[in-house]
């Protein structure tokens, strides 16, 4: 049996109705807890994600100057395939901040 957050609040309408208001407490503050739980792993998702992305252009970076230093210590393959990993992230970045921007724009507009 599988429970949400809807059924949990909806089960403390019901004993807040009938008098369980320690009941109705537990149920409230579980209910919070779970939806302030999958909120934190959402923003820490994100944060991830833009350290890693950071992390592939301070790599592509690094490779340039060694090959510009040391050319002989780094194949041109491996800086050719760090910028296109970072470019790929980069661009996924940019396509998620725009469908978020457009759906926010598309949520507050009022028709």
């Amino acid at each position: 049996m599988t429970v949400n957050n809807f059924d949990v609040l909806n089960m403390s309408k019901t004993f807040s109705s009938t008098g369980y208001t320690t009941v109705t407490a537990n149920l409230t503050s579980a209910a919070e807890e779970t939806t302030d739980k999958y909120r934190k792993s959402f923003d820490s998702y994100i944060m991830e994600a833009i350290s890693k992305m950071n992390d592939q252009q301070m790599e592509v970076d690094a490779l340039t100057q060694k090959s510009i230093v040391d050319p002989e210590s780094v194949d041109i393959h491996d800086i050719t395939t760090a910028m296109a990993k970072a470019q790929m992230s980069l661009s996924l970045a940019k396509t998620v901040v725009d469908r978020v921007v457009t759906g926010w724009n598309e949520i507050t507009t009022t028709r």
